[in-house]
């Protein structure tokens, strides 16, 4: 597991064995990155990192200079790995909640320009995931929501979604703070 880009490029990282997690992948997490920065200047940004893990999300937006990250993860030993990471690495502007994503959830009463959420692809209610995030109005205005999951789900009916990527068996899938307009909705051009 690497750092892609920002103040500590390169840098390496090797959690503990045995830690109950699925990282996503360092091919996945460039893919995604690459397409957040068409989107958004990381300096002027906030970011809620869901079902954290290992940190990796949140270590990437921490190194592109985002002004906070917030990472929510349950386990207690993932929390601790994540603490001590961001230490290790000076990263002032992480700060880890351990704890329940959707207790979190009820009790943040605030927005964030990117929501990052990784749960386990098995997790029960992850296709509730958007619905939670978008109506409880944690996504600022042109804010995105990105769900990381496995190929079973499909979420191009929902009305906020915006796209769905794959990569590998790694799909996001994107959504925004305002339903997508309909096909009879978009603009058309004529010759």
């Amino acid at each position: 597991m690497r750092i892609i880009r920002g103040t500590r490029r390169g840098k390496q990282l090797h959690p503990p064995a045995g830690l109950p997690v699925r990282p996503t992948t360092d091919m996945a997490k460039e893919s995604i990155f690459n397409i957040l920065d068409n989107y958004f200047h990381f300096d002027a940004i906030t970011v809620l990192d869901l079902f954290s893990g290992t940190g990796s999300i949140s270590y990437e937006f921490a190194s592109r200079g985002c002004t906070e990250v917030i990472a929510v993860e349950q386990n207690p030993r993932c929390a601790d790995y994540i603490r001590n990471t961001a230490k290790e690495l000076n990263f002032h502007n992480l700060m880890v909640m351990k704890g329940n994503v959707f207790s979190y959830l009820r009790s943040a009463g605030r927005q964030f320009d990117v929501i990052f959420a990784d749960p386990p692809y098995d997790l029960e209610g992850i296709d509730t995931i958007p619905d939670i995030v978008l109506t409880g109005g944690f996504l600022a205005t042109d804010g995105l929501l990105v769900l990381e999951h496995g190929p079973r789900l499909s979420f191009n009916q929902h009305p906020h979604f915006l796209e769905q990527r794959t990569y590998g068996k790694v799909n996001f899938s994107l959504f925004t703070d305002s339903p997508a307009a309909s096909d009879d909705e978009q603009d058309v051009s004529f010759q």
